[in-house]
This record gives structure tokens, sequence and C-alpha cells, in this order.
């Protein structure tokens, strides 16, 4: 499982002018199953995401088509975790989402 951070690096009039597009590329993630759920940092700095469990290059190569990315207003770091304890109300979420969970 991944969490990977966003960072902008742009000022945020910039962020909001490619939102349309960051937005579109989410939700192609969200589609294929990559991504589990996302949303802006408060105080808005970047933003948060959490990845189920791909391949890290894959995920690399995912993250590096992010328009903010590409338009070099953001950066990612990615933080890849193994899950050790689980809330019982997201458990069956994970599970069903691919996420290797411990007994």
């Amino acid at each position: 499982m991944f969490v990977l951070l966003v960072t902008y690096r742009a000022p945020l009039e910039r962020i909001d002018e490619l939102r349309p597009r960051h937005v579109a590329y989410l939700q192609r993630h969200y589609r294929d199953g990559t991504f589990l759920v996302s949303g802006r940092q408060r105080p808005p700095a970047g933003g948060v995401i959490v990845a189920a469990d791909v391949d890290r290059a894959e995920l690399e190569r995912i993250t590096a088509t992010d328009p903010y990315v590409t338009e070099g207003a953001a950066e990612y770091t990615i933080v890849e975790f193994g899950p050790t304890q689980v809330a019982d109300s997201v458990r069956a979420a994970l599970g069903a989402a691919g996420v290797a969970l411990p007994a």
C-alpha cells in the first residue's frame, strides 16, 4: 500500500488552473483501481493520495503523468507501507481493493 504526498511548487492560482486536468487524472486512476482515497492538505500545501498495492515502478510512472507534475506545479513523495492494524469499518473495502491485510 502507498501514501502519495503531493507538494505544490507553484502558486495556488496555477494549481487551480490545472485542477480540472488533475481531477481527470485522479478519476482515471480511481477507475483502474490504483487510487483508493485522496484529498487536499489543510492548509492547501499539496495533497494526499492513498494507493492500493501496485508495482512501485508502475506507480512512479503514473505519478509522473499527473498534470501538476508535467507542468512543474507539484512533486510527489511516495511512501510504501504494509498495514499491520486495520479498523474493522474499512477492512472489507481494503480487502476488496486487493490490499494485503493482517489477520
